[in-house]
């Protein structure tokens, strides 16, 4: 069985790694050891942060529709109560958007939550 020289397989692993770590400080960014650490760790960030991301982004449509309903004179609570129970599908994105850029629709869609809140109460 003829000898095999694994130089070439290693150099090239280790320089997919020290590619990946470009821009990083100190020694991070030119040793094998310190930059295949330093990668995965920001993998493992980057694998965090997609989960984040999602809940940041709830958490903003949801201050941004809270807001539009003060303006509308309703608390958020209500007025997603209120929208369920008129059977309105819109998700929170949907309405952020509208909040945001079309305010004229979404006090209607307030005035609906509220009479629908109105008549639950009664």
């Amino acid at each position: 069985m003829p000898r095999v020289k694994r130089g070439v397989t290693t150099k090239k692993r280790h320089k997919k790694f020290i590619k990946l770590a470009k821009g990083f400080y100190g020694r991070k960014k030119n040793q094998y050891v310190r930059a295949q650490e330093q990668v995965m760790k920001g993998w493992q960030a980057a694998y965090k942060g997609r989960k984040l991301k999602k809940r940041d982004f709830r958490s903003l449509w949801i201050i941004r529709i809270n807001a539009a309903c003060r303006e509308n004179n309703i608390s958020y609570s209500k007025f997603m109560s209120g929208l369920k129970k008129s059977e309105i599908t819109l998700n929170r994105k949907q309405l952020a958007e509208l909040a945001a850029a079309d305010s004229a629709s979404f006090s209607k869609l307030a005035d609906i939550a509220k009479q629908k809140v109105i008549v639950a109460a009664n």
